[in-house]
Parts: structure tokens; C-alpha cells; sequence
């Protein structure tokens, strides 16, 4: 799928080039950045789950950026046909989670998943959202890969 770049009142959203390395880098070796990421990115995979994530150097942070780009980036894969995306956060971070809800997506369920590579369990929570009219779709692949799962009241 070609990736469009993507503008916003603030932002350019656009594919990483080798001039962005020192950036990305900056991002990645950041430890608080990466407490709850493997790694630094805004991106929605192409894989079955349509996992939406992001991540963001952290004197960016509370400024509305990530949000302002995830409703850019909803956007498009909605206009590029996806039927629904997803994205979890580990539950001790609920900004994360207060993004999700932001651009539109709705909380399903948590699981715990014993997380690598930092190999500690954690509670994930799921959300998803839904572009082809089929607001019951929920996606149960993490439901069903993790025996201990549930529905919290948030």
C-alpha cells in the first residue's frame, strides 16, 4: 500500500528516510519514552490485527501532537479501506489510552500477557475501531490467545 503524506494543522506525517535516523534514534534510547514501547513511532500495521501505535519524544508530550496525528492517520486508513483498526496500551499508562479514545476508538477488553522482550506480565487493554459499518466486529485474537482476559469498567 503506497503511504501518502499526510498534513495536519501542525504536523507532516510522512515515511522515515535516513535523514530522520538521529531523530528516531533520540526516540528509541530514550528509557521513559520506551517504558511502555519497544519502540518510537505513529504508524497502522498492515497485518491482521491493524494495530495503530505510536510514540513520542517526551518533551512533545501533553501538547496534543500524538492525538492531532492519530486522527490524521484514522483518517487515512479509513479512506484506504480498512474495515477496523486496533491498538492496546499496557494498562499503567492510560494516557495512552486516552489517545485511543480520542481518535475514535472504543475499549473492548485486557488481557495479561507475560510481554517480551522484558519478560514481566502485563495487563493490556484493547481498542478498536470500526470503519465498515459492523459496529459488533469485536477483534478476539488476544482474547483468545490469553487465558487470563476480561472486561474492566472504566
Amino acid at each position: 500500500m503506497n503511504t501518502p503524506t499526510l498534513e495536519t494543522e501542525r504536523l507532516i506525517l510522512r515515511r522515515f528516510t535516513k535523514r530522520d535516523m538521529e531523530a528516531l534514534f533520540l526516540i528509541l534510547k530514550d528509557e521513559e519514552v520506551n517504558k511502555f514501547l519497544p519502540i518510537g513511532y505513529i504508524n497502522v500495521s498492515m497485518e491482521e490485527n491493524h494495530d495503530f501505535g505510536y510514540g513520542l519524544r517526551k518533551e512533545f508530550w501533553h501538547k496534543g501532537i500524538v492525538t492531532e496525528a492519530g486522527k490524521a492517520v484514522v483518517e487515512q486508513v479509513k479512506k484506504d479501506g480498512l474495515p477496523y483498526i486496533t491498538a492496546t496500551h499496557d494498562r499503567n499508562n492510560p494516557r495512552s489510552g486516552n489517545v485511543m479514545q480520542k481518535v475514535g476508538m472504543t475499549y473492548c477488553y485486557s488481557y495479561e500477557e507475560q510481554w517480551q522482550p522484558k519478560d514481566f506480565p502485563v495487563i493490556f487493554r484493547m481498542y478498536q475501531l470500526n470503519f465498515d459499518g459492523n459496529d459488533d466486529f469485536v477483534y478476539k485474537k488476544y482474547w483468545n490467545m490469553y487465558s487470563n482476559h476480561f472486561v474492566e469498567k472504566l
